[in-house]
């Protein structure tokens, strides 16, 4: 068997991780015929075949699956040696891979890494938008962040900002031409925009008043993929839209947007940085997590006395 070189190994790990060659190339920032001769040459040394390629899909072959078997850990070992290595560094560096749902993304991570790499000119991040839940140690994050404490074993969460808010929003067009509703049975008789989810669900719009909780399934003729569309389509007109007060507070402000039934609006539980509690981060990952917790007790409400 010929000499086997350590970063084709860890090429093969990562395409099979990524389920494609295009996907891992995106990742490692490369082209997808790199890969492809990458995984040629290690093929051709080991005199096996570790993949079954198709047009569609890239699959393990039966050989590739008992590599990987061995394989995952001892990548795993190497890349703790490096971070204990890393972790003696008097200045992190290196990438920071953190995978969150869009409005978390808009509102509480960009402007927090923003600050974080200006204080740390070393460090990359690289945030990924994502509204499925996935595990964030087989995808290659460093932390992910949900809604709540919605945790996996062996994770730990750090909150991230204040309690939320929804709000029910349309423009001054919309309201002027049918009305505005008043309670949450009212919505069914308006045009609503509908927010579907990655996984194909509709999202539920959700309500409190007094200690009375009630749910409804929206009706309307558009529906969208994202808050940043629901916010647009509600300007224009189009219906009446159920997004974070984040999005439409401006919008409301500069009177674009009419806020609706405000005595019906819950709180809900802040955004949560989640990550593996047994497993050695990295000094950049160290130095993130220190400048989370500064910051959110920064952004606390004072208690009243």
């Amino acid at each position: 068997m010929k000499s086997i070189r350590l970063d084709h190994l860890e090429t093969f790990a990562l395409i099979v991780r990524c389920g494609g060659f295009r996907a891992a190339a995106a990742e490692r920032g490369v082209s997808s015929s790199v890969m492809s001769q990458t995984m040629g040459a290690l093929e051709q040394a080991l005199g096996l075949r570790l993949l079954n390629r198709t047009t569609r899909s890239v699959a393990p072959t039966e050989a590739g699956e008992r590599l990987l078997e061995r394989l995952r850990p001892a990548l795993d070992d190497i890349r703790l040696a490096l971070v204990e290595l890393d972790q003696l560094r008097e200045t992190p560096s290196g990438t920071l891979r953190i995978n969150a749902p869009a409005p978390a993304v808009d509102h509480i991570l960009c402007p927090l890494a923003f600050d974080f790499m200006d204080l740390h000119p070393e460090v990359d991040v690289e945030i990924i938008s994502d509204a499925a839940i996935i595990d964030i140690v087989e995808q290659g994050f460093d932390a992910g962040v949900r809604f709540g404490q919605q945790l996996a074993q062996d994770m730990i969460a750090a909150p991230l900002g204040p309690a939320l808010r929804y709000s029910i929003v349309a423009s001054p067009d919309y309201v002027a031409r049918h009305g505005k509703p008043a309670s949450p049975a009212d919505l069914l008789d308006h045009n609503c925009i509908r927010r579907r989810y990655p996984g194909g669900r509709l999202a539920m719009w959700s309500f409190e008043k007094a200690g009375d909780a009630m749910e409804v399934a929206p009706s309307g003729r558009l529906t969208l993929s994202s808050a940043q569309g629901e916010l647009q389509a509600a300007i224009a007109g189009q219906g009446i839209a159920h997004v974070f007060d984040d999005y439409a507070k401006s919008a409301i402000a500069d009177g674009r947007l009419i806020e609706l039934m405000v005595d019906w609006s819950p709180r809900l539980p802040s955004w949560y940085l989640y990550y593996p509690s047994k497993r050695h981060h990295s000094a950049a990952m160290k130095a993130f997590l220190d400048f989370v917790r500064r910051s959110t007790r920064t952004r606390e409400p004072e208690k009243p006395d």
